[in-house]
């Protein structure tokens, strides 16, 4: 029997919101796990061929800001010390080495769900990990896995229309994004002038 269950919220984080962290914490309580990391992605594949990606480092003080000393969260830099692209499955293998013996929940949005099969490795993802998609309550669902592949778990959270592409806008054209995230990445958004250029 695992002796821990724990989930992965994987990610840009450039920057984390507070939808970020109200996914994490609601999955957390609707399926009883002991932790939900924020694992942010070292050069998110799919994203950096198109537009420039902040630096790996920043993301990662961003996330830790943001989750701060929430109860049950924390952020992990195991896809930043590998290096490279990110790949949720050469992820969830590290993890299932260095820490044996723990249950992996993948949480992901229904829209990244629906493009999973076009993940590096995507056929050895469900043999990771127990997949997990958040939505809005009663939304359909149909995502490209093999045939005779578990459900996936799913999580209705509350829906919070957040976007890390309107939250750099905001930034660099001046615009509040108070609320919108932690006060903590409010602060260093500001005192550092993140986002101020694409």
């Amino acid at each position: 029997m695992p002796s821990r269950r724990v989930g992965l919220l994987g990610g840009t984080f450039d920057p984390p919101h507070s939808a970020h962290l109200v996914v994490a914490v609601e999955v957390r309580e609707a399926l009883g796990l002991d932790e939900v990391r924020l694992v942010v992605a070292n050069d998110p594949w799919q994203k950096s061929a198109l537009r420039r990606v902040t630096p790996a480092g920043t993301r990662l003080r961003l996330a830790r800001s943001a989750v701060g000393d929430v109860p049950g969260l924390s952020v992990s830099d195991v896809e930043v010390r590998h290096g490279g692209p990110s790949y949720t499955a050469r992820t969830l293998r590290s993890l299932h080495r260095s820490e044996p013996g723990t249950e992996w929940f993948l949480i992901l949005g229904a829209d990244a769900a629906a493009r999973i099969d076009t993940w590096h490795d995507a056929d050895d993802l469900l043999d990771l990990c127990t997949l997990v998609v958040v939505d809005r309550p009663g939304t359909p669902l149909r995502l490209p896995l093999p045939s005779g592949s578990p459900s996936p778990e799913r999580v209705a959270v509350t829906p919070l229309d957040i976007s890390s592409t309107d939250l750099r806008r905001r930034a660099r054209t001046g615009r509040s994004v108070r609320f919108l995230v932690p006060d903590a990445v409010a602060g260093m958004i500001a005192a550092e002038g993140l986002y101020l250029r694409d």
